[in-house]
C-alpha cells in the first residue's frame, strides 16, 4: 500500500494540466490538521499553498477499497508555535470535493527557507534567530554528508582526497559570493541580513543533497 500512495504521489501532479482552487482545498487542509492533532502533534495549524502547483485531478477510481473521486496536490505547510515550519508537499484523496479520505506528506526539497521562520506568529519577531537555528541544523546534516565522503576519497587515495577538499573549498568560495550578490537584491520589508542568511541555509541544504 505505501508503494502504491507513493507512486500516486509521484504520477498524479504529472497528469493534472490546470490549477485548482475549489472546495477541496479547504477540505483537506482541515482533514490535515485533524490528522495531525488526533496523533498527538501540537500543531498551531496547517497551510496549502494556492500557487501554481496546487492542481486536482478529477478521474474516479478505487483504491483499496475506498472510492476516489480526485486527487489535490500541490504544497503546503505544518506550522508550529514558536517553531520553524515544516515545508512540504502533498497529497489528498476525497471522495468528492468535500469529502477528504487519505492525507499523506511528502519532504520538499525546494522549501522556502524565508516562509519557514514568518508562518508563525511568535517568530516573525525574531527571523534572526530562526534563520540561525535552520543554518546550524543544515550545517550538522552537511557535515555528516561530509564525513561520509571523506572516508570515501580517503580510501582512494591522496589524489582523490585533495579533489574533494577543493571542491568543498571552491563550493563554500561560491556559497559566500551568490550570497552576499542575494544580500543586494532583497526585497522590501525584508532586512539585507535575513535574506543572505535565508540563502545560505538554501545553498547549504542543495549542497548536503548534491553530496549525498
Amino acid at each position: 500500500m505505501k508503494l502504491l500512495l507513493a507512486a500516486l504521489f509521484l504520477a498524479f501532479p504529472m497528469l493534472v494540466m490546470a490549477q485548482y482552487n475549489g472546495p477541496a482545498v479547504e477540505a483537506c487542509r482541515a482533514y490535515a490538521l485533524k490528522e495531525l492533532r488526533r496523533d498527538g502533534a501540537k500543531t498551531a495549524t496547517v497551510v496549502i499553498e494556492r500557487d501554481a502547483s496546487l492542481s486536482l485531478e478529477r478521474q474516479t477510481r478505487k483504491i483499496g477499497n475506498q472510492s476516489v473521486s480526485s486527487i489535490l496536490t500541490g504544497n503546503g505547510a505544518v506550522v508550529y508555535e514558536n517553531s520553524p515550519s515544516a515545508e512540504l508537499s502533498f497529497l489528498c484523496m476525497l471522495a468528492d470535493e468535500k469529502r477528504p479520505v487519505f492525507f499523506i506528506w511528502q519532504g520538499r526539497a525546494d522549501a522556502p527557507v524565508m516562509a519557514q521562520c514568518v508562518r508563525s506568529e511568535e517568530l516573525r519577531g525574531n527571523i534572526a534567530s530562526c534563520l540561525e537555528l535552520l543554518q546550524r541544523t543544515a550545517e550538522q546534516d552537511l557535515s555528516l554528508v561530509y564525513a561520509h565522503r571523506f572516508q570515501e576519497a580517503n580510501q582512494r587515495g591522496e589524489q582523490s582526497l585533495a579533489a574533494y577538499r577543493k571542491s568543498n573549498d571552491e563550493w563554500r568560495q561560491y556559497r559566500d559570493a551568490e550570497c552576499a550578490r542575494r544580500r543586494e537584491l532583497a526585497p522590501s520589508g525584508v532586512a539585507p541580513e535575513d535574506f543572505h542568511m535565508a540563502c545560505t541555509v538554501e545553498l547549504t541544504r542543495r549542497r548536503a543533497l548534491d553530496m549525498r
